[in-house]
């Protein structure tokens, strides 16, 4: 099963995704209840824009062990996921779930803000973006505006560039 899977995990990131998605069906037929399986059948699935086969294979891999960087990108798949389906409440379950349990993972806050973003809080949405963009960037220009930004993301409606 190891080389069945670690097989279909290469063709999966070197792009091959119609040779991978059958190889991983088969495996996760055969082992139904392997997490590792699941999360990369997932990902398969969405990486070929099919989100509705994608979220089950989430669901099953979320109940399952995996490994930290597995669980992470499977909060970020199945949360984006469910955007994409617009099963909103979903999204920001799972959003919320990932973010509280991996809080340096700035992914999940960007795709949590675009979330909020469709929801009409477009507020929140801006201030999560300038505060992830504060957290990531060590681009000195960036820095250089770094307490002015955090100040626009606290008061969106000021006005007024300071260095």
């Amino acid at each position: 099963m190891e080389d069945r899977l670690a097989r279909a995990v290469e063709l999966r990131e070197s792009g091959k995704l119609e040779e991978a998605l059958p190889l991983l069906l088969a495996l996760r037929e055969e082992f139904p209840d392997d997490a590792r399986i699941a999360v990369q059948t997932a990902w398969t699935h969405d990486s070929l824009g099919l989100e509705e086969e994608a979220a089950e294979h989430y669901e099953a891999a979320i109940r399952g062990d995996l490994a930290e960087d597995e669980l992470r990108g499977l909060y970020l798949g199945l949360g984006s996921t469910y955007r994409t389906l617009g099963r909103d409440a979903d999204s920001e379950r799972i959003f919320r779930d990932g973010i509280e349990r991996f809080p340096d993972f700035k992914p999940l806050r960007v795709f949590n803000a675009m979330l909020d973003y469709n929801l009409g809080r477009q507020r929140e949405a801006v201030r999560a973006l300038i505060e992830t963009l504060l957290e990531a960037s060590d681009d000195p220009s960036i820095q250089r505006y770094r307490r002015s930004l955090s100040g626009y993301a606290e008061d969106l409606d000021r006005s007024g560039l300071e260095e």
